[in-house]
């Protein structure tokens, strides 16, 4: 990569050469995310030009050295603009010249973009910019290098209200953890995530709250896994008060199979043990029809209603069942200027245990459609140009004396796909029932442990920051190789055997005594015998669990 800049004010000071510190940040650092930002409307993140400033002295750096090579006196403002052979940049009553991808870090301040807003406020963020142009030159986009905590202090607050207290608030800094670094899919491999819905909302520094950033520290380095993975930490506003089954709301993201395969730790869950499972209608019925207490209930979409006029929604079908045959799941496929006819019945023909309607049809005087897939149904059966909250949902219909449909009531719970953690439900376990965060995620995600990310250590140390709730933990091995594990935690140096049978899965080693309650860090040595190592710290948060010593 060259850079070539052509020196006209004292404002852009051009190093000599690549030379200096290297920023603190490191692209391969599994601490580090990097983040698509979007426009103000949270829709576009290629862009043609974009105004970037910080709010103290600025370093542009070469993207593969991450050596310094220019430095900009803070808040003065740099554009970027797309050019065939590279980026064309300028700055505000200084120089100009051409760039390809390169790096702008402000290490004493924070980044901000001109007129993006978010909440209302200037977007500033903490970590860096990196400017990368899209391979076929129609753009680039502005990418936000930033370490994982700092990414959840613009998070957390973003996707839950604070007033649901701080045990939520830390379920939802795990959950988004989760997330981030195990995303469902990654549409950009420019980038890990976006920083819209699309992804998970992130606002940066600027929408940060005290609380929820206590929540993030106070759950440092801790994940929620399965089988020693990390799990796929879904999440929605309100499951209207039992959760549905993974392989029932989503499609494989590469085959598009409908169900998809079921993961064992996003499975229908109901808010209270008595409740039925609900694939039957009558059942359903009787459950979105009323508002039978749960931990969703504060919500203002615990239940609702949609009705249509049958013409009303025949118009809207008319445009609806087009947009959606394009995603697979409408069929017959619907085209423009085919003939809907008149809506003679909608009928479920399948639900999920929550009674999330999987599969239905829709029996027209010209044929019958049948729609499946949660989204897709909630995009189908629109109200006003607004897809419906939740596809948790019940049908009702209005006769004339001759049999024929006049009016169609859509009787709902939840809002969001209803998988995993519901929002609203942690807020309320949080702040009625008293429980800590980490019960509150074992409720919403089966058979699930607290610990850090799994590593494995080979040639080189690793070191782990983690916070403990009770200062209990223990270390868990999966792939026991050698004789003696060396770590050190919190600055005392211990060595542990490890003798590990064919008959172990994993091998535990408990740790509590060295653990103090909150922030720890321990570092992990290579194996002087035996191949690489995998392992990680498991909090435990009873004292009745075993370990072998």
């Amino acid at each position: 990569m060259g850079i070539k800049i052509s020196r006209l004010a004292g404002v852009f000071l051009l190093a000599a050469a690549f030379f200096v510190a290297t920023p603190t940040f490191a692209a391969n650092d599994y601490n580090v995310v990097r983040v698509g930002i979007t426009d103000n409307k949270f829709q576009n993140v290629l862009r043609q030009e974009v105004t970037v400033y910080g709010t103290s002295e600025c370093e542009i750096c070469d993207k593969e050295t991450r050596r310094v090579v220019s430095h900009i006196q803070g808040n003065t403002e740099l554009t970027i603009k797309n050019g065939i052979t590279g980026l064309d940049i300028s700055v505000k009553n200084g120089i100009s010249g051409s760039i390809r991808d390169f790096v702008i870090i402000c290490p004493r301040g924070v980044l901000g973009v001109k007129d993006l807003t978010r909440k209302g406020k200037p977007a500033l963020y903490h970590g860096a910019f990196e400017i990368v142009q899209s391979p076929d030159k129609k753009g680039f986009y502005l990418v936000n290098l930033v370490e994982v905590q700092e990414y959840l202090k613009g998070v957390v607050p973003n996707e839950m209200p604070v007033r649901f207290g701080l045990e939520a608030l830390k379920a939802q800094a795990v959950a988004a953890r989760n997330y981030v670094l195990t995303p469902r899919t990654q549409a950009y491999k420019e980038f890990n995530v976006v920083d819209s819905v699309a992804s998970q909302v992130y606002f940066g520094v600027n929408t940060e709250e005290d609380l929820a950033t206590r929540a993030v520290m106070e759950t440092d380095g801790i994940v929620a896994l399965h089988n020693n993975e990390l799990i796929l930490a879904l999440y929605s506003s309100t499951a209207g008060g039992y959760t549905e089954s993974y392989a029932y709301a989503f499609s494989d993201p590469l085959t598009k199979m409908f169900p998809s395969i079921s993961k064992p730790y996003l499975v229908a869950v109901p808010d209270k043990s008595e409740f039925p499972t609900l694939e039957e209608e009558a059942k359903a019925k009787e459950f979105y029809q009323s508002k039978v207490p749960s931990f969703d209930i504060e919500s203002p979409y615990y239940r609702w209603k949609k009705s249509w006029a049958v013409g009303e929604l025949e118009n809207v079908l008319k445009t609806t069942l087009v947009a959606q045959s394009k995603t697979g799941f409408v069929h017959p496929a619907f085209k423009a200027g085919d003939e809907l006819g008149k809506i003679k019945d909608i009928k479920v023909m399948k639900r999920g245990a929550s009674g999330k309607v999987i599969e239905l049809e829709i029996l027209t005087s010209k044929g019958c459609f049948r729609v499946a897939k949660e989204l897709v149904i909630r995009r189908v059966f629109q109200k006003d140009g607004v897809s419906l909250p939740s596809a948790n949902i019940v049908f009702e219909k209005k006769l004339d004396n001759y049999g024929n449909v006049t009016d169609i009531d859509i009787y709902g719970g939840g809002f969001g796909h209803g998988v995993g953690m519901s929002q609203f439900g942690a807020g309320y376990m949080a702040t009625k029932l008293k429980q800590p965060y980490y019960n509150i995620l074992r409720h919403y995600y089966t058979g699930v442990n607290l610990g850090t990310v799994p590593v494995t250590v080979c040639g080189d140390e690793v070191k782990q920051t983690f916070w403990a709730p009770v200062g209990r933990a223990q270390l868990v091995i999966t792939n026991a190789t050698t004789s003696k594990l060396n770590v050190m935690i919190n600055g005392k140096t211990l060595e542990f055997p490890v003798a590990k049978t064919i008959f172990q899965k994993d091998y535990r080693i408990d740790i509590s005594r060295y653990i103090d309650d909150g922030a720890n860090t321990i570092v992990f040595y290579p194996p002087t015998q035996g191949r690489a190592v995998t392992l990680y710290v498991e909090l435990v948060e009873k004292y009745g669990t075993t370990a072998n010593n």
